[in-house]
Formats: structure tokens, C-alpha cells, sequence
């Protein structure tokens, strides 16, 4: 009798539980090409899902900081976010500098975010780094 009782509240549980109750982690994500992120995040942002930055997130991964609300985002002590112009394949394959792309991104981004990239010149083929103290006070630690 307790073993079908134990298994019913187990069955009752899981049918409960939302998809918005997991969260999605980022630790390695060198980014890629900037619609497929933002469908993705898109995504994300519809399925009530949190997200946790937990590792380097470079380039069009850093989108989620503009497609999640920042309330659904936390970082890690470990968290890295990386920033750069947007850029096309050019002649003989070399990487060009695409100003609307890069304005869209910059756009998009919270004021928070928009303020630190501009305070560093703004996004250039250079790539700019937040992390530690100053991605903390812009979002929540996450919890253990």
C-alpha cells in the first residue's frame, strides 16, 4: 500500500512540475550566427525558463541578456560574457564589420549593458569582457 501511495504523489509531482521550473545553464557558448540566437532565445523567453550564466558566453550568445528578462537571468562567479562588433564573411573569406547588425545588437541590450559597452568604446572588432564585480551588480547571483 505505500509503495502505490509513494508512487501516485511521485506521478501526482511530476505532473506539476513545469518546464518553467528548469533552468538552462550556459557554461561554453562561443556564440554564432545572430538570428539563430535570437529564435532560440526567443524561445527561451516564451517557455518561462530561467537561465543561468555559468561560464563564457561570447558574441551572439550574449543576446539572452536582451531576449530573457533580467529577472529570469542570474550569473555564477564564474560567469564571462564577451562582446564584439557584428560582422560578415568578407572577400576572401576574411571577417567584415557590419554596422547594422552591430547597431541592432547594441540596441537591443538593457541600458545597463548598453552603458558599460559604451563606456568602452562602444562595440568594435575588438572584443570586450564583463565579468566579476561589475556583471554582478548588474544581475542577481545565482542561488547554490
Amino acid at each position: 500500500m505505500k509503495c502505490g501511495t509513494g508512487l501516485v504523489v511521485a506521478a501526482l509531482l511530476v505532473a506539476g512540475s513545469r518546464a518553467s521550473d528548469a533552468a538552462v545553464r550556459i557554461t561554453n557558448d562561443p556564440g554564432g550566427l545572430i538570428g539563430k540566437y535570437i529564435y532560440k532565445y526567443e524561445r527561451l523567453r516564451a517557455s518561462g525558463q530561467n537561465v543561468i550564466i555559468d561560464g563564457f558566453c561570447a558574441s551572439a550568445c550574449t543576446i539572452v541578456l536582451a531576449t530573457v528578462p533580467s529577472d529570469r537571468i542570474c550569473v555564477t562567479s564564474q560567469a564571462e560574457l564577451a562582446f564584439h562588433a557584428a560582422w560578415d564573411i568578407g572577400p576572401r573569406g576574411r571577417p567584415v564589420t557590419n554596422p547594422g547588425a552591430t547597431r541592432m545588437m547594441y540596441l537591443m541590450y538593457p541600458a545597463p549593458v548598453q552603458r558599460w559597452i559604451a563606456d568602452r568604446g562602444g562595440l568594435t572588432p575588438r572584443t570586450i569582457f564583463l565579468r566579476g564585480k561589475r556583471l554582478l551588480a548588474m544581475y542577481r547571483t545565482c542561488s547554490s
